[in-house]
């Protein structure tokens, strides 16, 4: 299916709302029924008839069927955070004295979900280094039901060989599960290399206007209705069906955003890795990065998140070079217009130090939809003002 048909028209039934270009925000909780028949009717398939807004909103069904279409899956879910669609994914498959393999160092409440809530419930994990397909193989067990990637992750940037370790769960009988957040449709389709499920932070680039928190799930009909009727309805991390129209609208523009923003990133990393107060540059397409032709044969492009570290004597210096961007907003998200960075010395002075093993000196840049050379320009007068003090 065209791209450009997928964002601007599918799901778009006009002569529905007087031929309106934009759709209306159906901000409604309950629907209406002519007849006690017409009734009973809808409520057999509560996720495509619109009866009460926690299971279906004709908002939320328009944009269900479009990130499907990108994902290239047969059928969506949306909810109220990327968490949420994670551990819909997730619980949906498990049941106590299950096992799961997870890629080492995931999103951080990822971890969460399997380290402090799973566990309490019987169903044990396993982390890995992804970068080896034979470490998944290694960690299976026979009670191993699910295999969890984030490729790449969304730190460092590992990646996992999508394809072989698909190949490896189904062998075993294994569903699998990949947080796409980092590529976005754009740049990787898990699902054309067989993972079951597919999750994103739709917070990021799909939405890509930092005024919303949403999450989707991208699967099956069997799979999304499975979900739908279990942890999707039971637990209720539902979206608003104003926060869907955001996202509606933030897709429109999500080709050109994603094109636009690689762009800039890459000159970017090209002047870090260039400069003798940067250590080391954390980007797939890097021809540094050690998993590149990875990156290159998986991914159609890459994001504009990545990581550098730099050489600088003390925390104050990296304080310093941190306080002096004018263009980079401190910020911990990523995939909206502005730029920001995420330094790990915060993390090296707060009550929150023990969840790191990342260097103090290790900042995550974010690159947005300014202009290539304000942001280098703004990184040169930062680390002027970092070296002297």
């Amino acid at each position: 299916m065209d791209l450009s048909y997928i964002i601007n028209h599918l799901g778009e039934n006009r002569e529905q709302y007087f031929n309106a270009v934009s759709p209306p925000i159906m901000q409604s909780s309950n629907f209406t029924f002519n007849n006690v028949g017409q009734m009973r009717q809808s409520l057999k398939d509560e996720l495509n008839v619109p009866f009460y807004t926690r299971g279906g909103n004709p908002t939320i069904t328009m944009l269900r069927q479009k990130i499907a279409a990108l994902e290239h899956a047969e059928d969506a879910l949306v909810f109220g955070s990327g968490s949420a669609a994670v551990s819909a994914a997730v619980m949906s498959q498990v049941k106590a004295g299950d096992h799961i393999v997870c890629v080492a160092k995931p999103y951080s409440w990822t971890n969460k979900l399997l380290t402090k809530l799973l566990a309490r419930f019987g169903v044990t994990h396993t982390f890995v280094d992804g970068t080896d397909t034979a470490n998944f193989a290694a960690a299976l067990q026979p009670n191993t039901r699910l295999i969890f990637l984030e490729s790449p992750n969304t730190m460092t940037f590992e990646l996992q060989d999508i394809p072989a370790v698909v190949a490896l769960a189904k062998q075993h009988n294994c569903v699998t599960v990949i947080d796409n957040s980092y590529s976005s449709p754009i740049y990787q389709n898990p699902i054309r290399m067989g993972v079951d499920i597919v999750v994103h932070s739709a917070t990021k680039y799909l939405n890509g206007h930092s005024d919303a928190v949403i999450g989707v799930l991208c699967s099956s009909h069997k799979i999304v209705r499975h979900i739908f009727e279990g942890e999707y309805m039971t637990l209720g991390g539902i979206v608003s069906p104003n926060d869907a129209w955001l996202l509606l609208r933030g897709l429109r523009t999500l080709p050109i955003r994603m094109k636009q923003t690689s762009e800039t990133a890459a000159q970017v990393v090209a002047y870090l890795e260039a400069h003798p107060l940067v250590n080391k540059v954390y980007y797939p397409f890097s021809p540094t990065f050690p998993q590149h032709d990875l990156a290159r044969r998986q991914m159609s492009g890459c994001s504009s998140l990545f990581s550098f570290e730099l050489n600088l004597p003390d925390i104050a210096a990296m304080e310093r070079f941190c306080n002096s961007l004018q263009y980079f907003l401190l910020a911990c998200s990523w995939g909206g217009h502005e730029s920001l960075i995420f330094p790990l010395c915060v993390l090296h002075t707060s009550e929150n130090y023990q969840q790191t093993t990342l260097p103090w000196n290790f900042v995550r840049m974010y690159v947005g939809l300014e202009d290539a050379k304000t942001l280098i320009q703004d990184i040169g007068q930062a680390f002027e003002k970092a070296e002297k003090g």
